[in-house]
């Protein structure tokens, strides 16, 4: 496995995960009403987002380098 495909499959496993901590963290808060779960969900919210926003740029810089 070569080093680029490596990092796109780590930056596709990192949104996933963010984005399930994320779910959890909201049911969680839901549930229980634990404002650390809240905020636990909301920051891996945002990591998700910056994740995306980094592979798409990771992706675009790979077109330029093609």
């Amino acid at each position: 496995m070569s080093l680029r495909a490596f990092h796109i499959a780590f930056i596709v496993v990192s949104i996933t995960l963010s984005l399930v901590v994320c779910a959890w963290g909201v049911r969680e808060y839901l549930a229980v009403a634990d404002t650390s779960a809240l905020v636990v969900g909301v920051l891996s919210a945002l990591t998700g987002v910056a994740l995306i926003v980094y592979g798409a740029r990771f992706f675009k810089k790979l077109q330029e380098l093609a």
